[in-house]
């Protein structure tokens, strides 16, 4: 059994087991979240990622991930928190394995939502949010790099913010071959083969455009503010 697989199931028992606790969820009424840039997957509920990268392209899989990060802020960040690292309250959905055994279980308490005793811990979300949605945040959650991911990169990520705020860049594509390089040697905490960490955001945007370089500075700025 992977490492991937023993956390993710260690964290769905969590979940289920420690349900009672996320006693803050119930009060959520779930916000709606705009899917129609997504292709449709019908009606009937799917058991695996439909949005993941090798099955839709990169173009949708970061539109998916891009709507999900909207849905899971509006509606599960409250209690699994911002960037869906958890604080506390409720178990980190990060480590739910990105494969169609994580996706199972993560669809199901997504549609039905957990009630225990006539109290709902938490609301469900099929109804409202639909399939579509669901699918979205379950990409960015998997796609959410791991602990410390950054760390060993932050000094050089930080240089080359400024390089970039400053607007004097000598070589925006050895900039960005470097940033690549560095995307490819984050790792996600699911399992899943691409992290979307802000070198792989950073190098993304990034081309021969000083406008492009401001935008590559702040996405840089912002990741590393948050490891600090």
């Amino acid at each position: 059994m992977s490492r991937n697989r023993i956390r993710a199931g260690v964290a769905a028992l969590a979940l289920f087991a420690t349900a009672t606790i996320v006693v803050a969820h119930g009060d959520v009424s779930p916000q709606p979240v705009n899917t129609e840039a997504l292709p449709d997957i019908g009606e009937e509920w799917l058991t695996e990622n439909p949005y993941r990268e090798d099955k839709v392209g990169r173009d949708v899989w970061l539109k998916a991930i891009e709507i999900g990060a909207s849905g899971f802020t509006q509606n599960c960040a409250r209690c699994h928190g911002l960037g869906a690292v958890s604080g506390g309250l409720a178990p980190d959905l990060r480590f739910l394995e990105a494969e169609e055994y994580g996706d199972e279980w993560f669809v199901e308490r997504f549609r039905h939502g957990y009630t225990q005793d006539g109290t709902t811990k938490m609301p469900a979300f099929g109804d409202v949010l639909g399939q579509k949605a669901a699918w979205a945040i379950r990409t960015y959650v998997e796609t959410r790099p791991e602990d410390g991911a950054l760390d060993a990169h932050a000094d050089r990520l930080s240089e080359v913010r400024n390089e970039l705020a400053s607007a004097k860049v000598s070589d925006p594509n050895a900039l960005k071959a470097e940033l690549e390089k560095i995307a490819a040697e984050m790792k996600t905490a699911s399992g899943a083969p691409v992290a979307d960490s802000v070198a792989y955001e950073a190098a993304r945007i990034l081309t021969d455009a000083p406008e492009s370089w401001k935008k590559a500075s702040e996405i840089l700025a912002v990741g590393l503010s948050a490891t600090e």
